[in-house]
């Protein structure tokens, strides 16, 4: 072979191939872990329109006769129409109140000097660190009893609008992200703080009020300990997750699992909706708002 021909000859790299392997490994790892979380979802579909005497039996995957007719069933005779309405309502007053009131408060911590704000952060974040669960629910349903508003849900909001330290520190991190300069410019101008706040500090915060709206409704949307407690004796005011839970027995305390299935398929798609709407915001920035 001639030294020409052998620089002719091609040569394929070691890093080359070893970035190649790792990529397939990669993928094939991802391909794994979605198909793995999307299973029980797919499972869950298919069986909306099976039959409760198929679905049960769990001979096989696909339906063998479609029956549509679940998802009406589900919506009208299991007051689903109902649920939904009320697990809308709580849903989105509760994004909003926590929003609104997580935001002022991470405005007021970051932009404003005042007596005890280091206890106030240390409360909030010793609030996430300290999980006292159903043990504080028998005093919050006493508190709204004296409120009188234990027989609405606004009694439900008011407790997990109160619960927002998550939301308040991913805010706070976007509010610490904004230019100081712009607040000093409005002041010169003659500004109020609620008018920075409202003007200037709050359209900023869109990035970060989509990520906390997305978790925010997530939680809400997804509570039953709560909902529960408080529509006990009034079952016109329960949400999905708790009317959900209630088909779980239906006549003659037979269970009907394929309206399980087909309610839980329709408690699904609200929070795709959200999570589409939210996910724009994911990939908005401040940057840009001084020029100079």
């Amino acid at each position: 072979m001639t030294t020409e021909t052998a620089k002719l000859k091609p040569t394929f790299p070691a890093w080359s191939i070893g970035s190649t392997v790792r990529n397939a490994l990669l993928w094939i790892f991802l391909i794994l872990i979605a198909g793995l979380t999307l299973f029980p979802i797919v499972m869950a579909f298919l069986g909306s329109f099976k039959s409760n005497a198929e679905l049960t039996g769990g001979a096989t995957i696909f339906p063998e006769v479609w029956h549509f007719s679940n998802y009406a069933e589900v919506w009208e005779q299991a007051h689903f129409s109902t649920y939904t309405w009320n697990s809308l309502f709580i849903s989105i007053v509760t994004t909003v109140g926590t929003l609104i009131v997580a935001s002022m408060a991470a405005y007021a911590v970051d932009r404003l000097s005042f007596a005890g704000k280091s206890l106030y952060v240390a409360i909030q974040a010793s609030t996430m660190f300290v999980s006292i669960g159903a043990v504080v629910l028998r005093p919050q349903f006493e508190l709204m009893v004296k409120l009188q508003m234990h027989t609405s849900l606004w009694g439900v909001i008011l407790i997990m609008v109160s619960g927002h330290a998550y939301i308040f520190f991913i805010l706070l991190s976007f509010v610490k992200a904004i230019p100081k300069e712009l607040d000093e410019a409005a002041m010169i101008d003659g500004c109020s703080k609620m008018w920075i706040y409202t003007r200037i500090i709050f359209p900023l915060l869109k990035p970060g009020l989509g990520v906390a709206a997305l978790f925010t409704f997530r939680h809400a949307w997804n509570e039953y300990i709560l909902p529960l407690v408080f529509t006990m004796s009034q079952p016109k005011l329960q949400t999905l997750t708790v009317g959900l839970a209630g088909l779980r027995y239906g006549i003659a305390s037979a269970a009907q699992t394929h309206y399980m299935m087909a309610g839980a398929c329709l408690s699904i798609l609200p929070l795709l909706i959200v999570y589409v709407l939210a996910n724009k915001s994911f990939m908005q920035v401040t940057s840009g708002s001084i020029k100079g």
